[in-house]
């Protein structure tokens, strides 16, 4: 099968390999149908390089069930599904309690085994997420960014109807948490990005106002101005800059609150003035991680398919290109350079 492998920082390897084999008896074996580049993994083919050199990796996909093992009865060959890509000791203090998020020993495919950018992937049964056939593949892809978002607004206690809401950040990630915000009611959702195509789509997905942060220079006096003084209910940073992950602090009311979904890939200095913020308006803050909860893989993987088969939350404005596999190694590139605003999907096998 094809398979795109990361042997370092700007070293994928489009290359055949065997197809994977249901070893355990609780396996489920996938055809790959559409797998997209996630934000962490632009980072580590710009930045960091693989966990273990040459791995096929990957992990926001959907397909279809080729093979069961002999134990599986709830699933059969043929249906269509997405799977939740992390993986869980089971035996750590977090597990134990059902935290799946915080495990000690939390890993995700494409680190330590291999992932979904290939034709075929092995999962456990558990982590497989019926999706139904109203749902196309390019949608099923991006069950699990959905879930990342709503799993950081669970983690915060949720929004309130009448909240008003900014993202930073109108990626995949800030668009999916801008629609979970409209969704639970709030009145007001300021999108707060570099990319006018990116904040085109996030107005498309509900966002009441936008702001470009090369335009306009200063976005806390911005923000204030929009907001008579007061600040917003709840601010999420889904950018994962070392900027944004200080400036978000200066943006909520007084007693409210800072969602991180974004992950920074360089140290973050954070200027008295924002920093003041936290004390000064006693805001809390809540960091989130991955997209699991109990019972395994958690209420977010569920209430996420439900709402894409309702055509309630939105991915057509997030999806910039759909592209054959073999282009994997252009796109990163291209990815890196901030050619596309939004996901770019890969389709493992030609299209019949």
């Amino acid at each position: 099968m094809k398979a795109l492998n990361l042997y370092g920082a700007h070293d994928i390897r489009l290359e055949n390999m065997p197809e994977p084999e249901i070893q355990k008896d609780t396996n489920i074996k996938i055809k790959v149908t559409a797998v997209g580049i996630c934000g962490s993994d632009i980072h580590r083919y710009d930045q960091l390089g693989p966990y273990v050199k040459g791995m096929t990796w990957g992990h926001e996909f959907a397909g279809e069930i080729a093979a069961c093992g002999a134990a599986v009865k709830k699933y059969k060959v043929g249906q269509k599904v997405t799977a939740c890509p992390a993986l869980y000791c089971g035996e750590c203090e977090a597990c134990r309690k059902g935290k799946f998020a915080q495990c000690e020993k939390l890993s995700v495919i494409g680190a330590y085994c291999p992932g979904a950018f290939a034709q075929y992937i092995v999962m456990p049964q558990e982590n497989v997420v019926l999706v139904p056939h109203t749902i196309s593949d390019k949608e099923a892809a991006l069950v699990e960014p959905a879930c990342v978002a709503l799993h950081g607004i669970y983690n915060a206690g949720g929004i309130s109807a009448g909240d008003t809401v900014a993202v930073l950040g109108c990626g995949t990630v800030g668009g999916m948490a801008l629609q979970w915000a409209k969704i639970n009611g709030a009145r007001r959702i300021i999108a707060i990005d570099i990319d006018n195509r990116r904040l085109a789509a996030a107005k498309e997905l509900g966002a009441d106002e936008v702001i470009n942060v090369r335009q306009e220079i200063d976005i806390v006096s911005v923000l204030s101005e929009l907001t008579a003084g007061r600040g917003v209910d709840i601010a999420i940073e889904a950018a994962g800059t070392p900027e944004t992950s200080a400036q978000v602090l200066a943006l909520p009311k007084k007693g409210g609150k800072v969602i991180y979904m974004g992950i920074p890939y360089h140290d973050v200095m954070i200027k008295r003035f924002y920093f003041e913020k936290i004390v000064r308006s006693e805001l809390a803050i809540f960091g989130t991680w991955n997209a699991i909860s109990g019972p395994f893989p958690g209420k977010e993987w569920s209430t996420c398919v439900d709402f894409l088969a309702k055509k309630i939350l939105q991915t057509k404005p997030l999806i910039a290109v759909d592209l054959p596999l073999e282009q994997g190694p252009v796109a990163f590139e291209k990815a890196v350079k901030g050619e596309f605003a939004g996901k770019v999907i890969f389709t493992p096998w030609e299209k019949e």
